[in-house]
């Protein structure tokens, strides 16, 4: 028993700590030559496409990704079901007590769809209301976007691997609960940055909080018996992969991913003929 409540423990803590330090290495990132062939092939589709246009491809693009990563990965999870998933389920359900069942599946209804509309559509009208000068639609458009792609790509990759589920329940790989409140609270977060001004630790924290209740959220689901272990972790990275394609969509929609600087400023004709 002391080892559920510590890994229950262990998911709380496991994002506060992780999520800041990984937040360190931010500015490496942005400087490195990737996110400058991003920007660069950024700015060519929003040449030709317009900003609407490139997010729309950026998202499309990024889906398929997320299915060519995902679909291999989950036919090597289901291959642990024996010898990993099993042995869990039974020691989980050997060892539950029902005042922490209870608090468990409670917790874990925050990642079914339901709820989720009802955020999903208030965010959308609050932001829409916020932003009621400049381009308030795009909150309108995101929010219930964001909703629609996680449902059909979690759909078409548990048609993909159709690899069952725990005799308790339906829930089956990738475990949808954890992607939904990452792409969902995840959004607001960024919606709520391009908002406004928040500090970097403030912008921190926003991330941090969101990844925190993806943590827990897949423990809930394994504890209330809804998903095998692999559907979790499976659950966890297709969240954050999905979540990554659908940031970068807004901010490219919103006009935040700029061309690297030698593309930017052009260098006059006068210089280059050395006149």
């Amino acid at each position: 028993m002391i080892l559920i409540y510590a890994l229950g423990a262990l998911s709380v803590v496991l994002p506060l700590v992780l999520v800041p330090a990984l937040a360190r290495r931010v500015p490496a990132v942005r400087a490195g030559r990737a996110t400058q062939r991003l920007r660069v092939a950024v700015a060519g589709l929003t040449d030709a496409f317009g900003r609407v246009g490139a997010a729309l491809v950026v998202l499309l693009a990024g889906c398929a990704a997320v299915v060519a990563v995902c679909w291999p990965l989950g036919e090597a999870l289901a291959r642990l079901e024996p010898h990993v998933d099993h042995p869990v389920f039974e020691y989980v359900h050997a060892r539950r007590v029902d005042t922490w069942a209870e608090l468990n599946s409670f917790y874990t209804a925050l990642g079914d769809r339901y709820p989720l509309k009802w955020v999903t559509a208030v965010a959308a009208l609050v932001f829409a209301v916020l932003w009621r000068h400049r381009r308030w639609w795009v909150p309108l458009l995101v929010m219930p976007l964001q909703f629609v792609v996680e449902q059909y790509v979690q759909a078409i990759l548990a048609t993909m691997v159709d690899r069952g589920h725990p005799p308790t329940d339906l829930g089956t790989y990738p475990s949808g609960g954890c992607a939904r409140i990452m792409l969902t609270f995840g959004t607001i977060a960024i919606l709520a940055m391009l908002t406004w001004r928040i500090p970097r630790a403030g912008r921190v924290a926003l991330i941090t909080g969101v990844v925190t209740l993806v943590s827990v959220e897949g423990y809930t689901r394994i504890y209330a018996e809804k998903h095998w272990l692999t559907d979790v972790i499976g659950g966890w990275i297709f969240a954050v992969l999905l979540f990554a394609v659908t940031a970068l969509a807004l901010l490219v929609a919103e006009g935040r991913v700029r061309p690297p600087l030698s593309r930017a400023v052009p260098v006059p004709d006068s210089v280059l003929a050395g006149t």
